[in-house]
């Protein structure tokens, strides 16, 4: 869930997914749609999908032992050498190094590395200073200090060198100028179009093969129909793209073959994807507000 994900966005989400999967085998068994919905709402729904397919293998390959060894761990889908390192250190007080966004600043501004922390290069003399300075003892606390240090202190932008208790060991000359990265790819606009189709207590859902493969949202449009009125438009951010949302009203149809009815009391109970929910919930608004419900 941190993969790419502010704490405070996770800790909601946390407790809820421990209770409904307890271990390994209760996360395998589940059906795709009830891990998605789980996950709804935290983006990037690969990082599930490969969650359920690692506690597959964990079951049936290592009787729902999760090993201790990052090598070993490092064979299973969606975990790379940070996150196995992180399960190592964190889980099993390892002696391993991690290097993360935090840390990863943390490190360059220290070395004062004048090489792209993004680069096969720069990432190589991070994760090598990093694994110079884990102790032998205690790991998990020092890789989780130098973490903290780097997210409450050692900060983007201009860091708060006042404060900082290894200032005396820092070489950055300029630490707000590091680390160096690529510049970030401008966001490009797209715009996609669905439909709203209700009839009689149930709306016409299409499940994704692509985006978010597995979940429901509201049915896709080639283009904007030419009569329809448009009844629903928003914004989201998706990895390099921001994409405005439009909805327009459809009438009631013969489900497509990747398309269900649902009675609205389902809604809550199946996978959508954030935008598609506000979108739908706002659409059952104004839908109820016309009925003068």
């Amino acid at each position: 869930m941190l993969q790419q994900t502010q704490v405070a966005t996770v800790i909601p989400y946390y407790g809820p997914w421990l209770a409904r999967f307890p271990d390994f085998a209760a996360l395998a068994a589940a059906p795709e749609s009830d891990v998605l919905h789980a996950w709804q709402g935290l983006g990037y729904y690969a990082r599930a999908r490969n969650l359920h397919a690692a506690a597959k293998i964990v079951v049936a390959q290592h009787g729902g032992i999760f090993s201790a060894s990052p090598l070993e761990t490092r064979k299973l889908p969606g975990l790379g050498r940070y996150s196995a390192n992180a399960v190592a250190t964190f889980a099993f007080d390892q002696p391993v190094p991690i290097v993360e966004a935090n840390t990863a600043r943390l490190l360059a501004r220290l070395s004062n590395l004048q090489l792209r922390i993004d680069s096969g290069k720069g990432q190589e003399l991070l994760w090598s200073l990093a694994a110079t300075l884990v102790p032998k003892r205690n790991a998990r606390i020092h890789n989780s200090a130098l973490m903290d240090l780097g997210a409450l202190v050692c900060t983007a932008g201009q860091p708060n060198c006042a404060a900082c208790p290894v200032r005396s060991f820092c070489a950055a000359e300029d630490p707000a100028a590091l680390p160096l990265k690529k510049p970030r790819a401008q966001l490009k606009q797209l715009t996609e179009f669905h439909g709203f189709v209700s009839d009689d207590g149930r709306v016409l859902l299409e499940q994704s093969r692509d985006r978010w493969r597995g979940m429901w949202m509201l049915p896709r449009l080639a283009a904007p129909p030419a009569a329809a009125p448009l009844l629903h438009r928003s914004h989201f951010p998706f990895t390099h793209h921001r994409v405005r949302l439009e909805v327009f009203a459809g009438t009631p149809t013969r489900a497509l073959r990747s398309q269900r009815w649902f009675a609205l009391e389902e809604v809550a109970s199946i996978p959508l994807p954030s935008p598609h929910r506000r979108a739908l919930t706002d659409l059952l608004d104004q839908q109820d507000a016309g009925r003068g419900i």
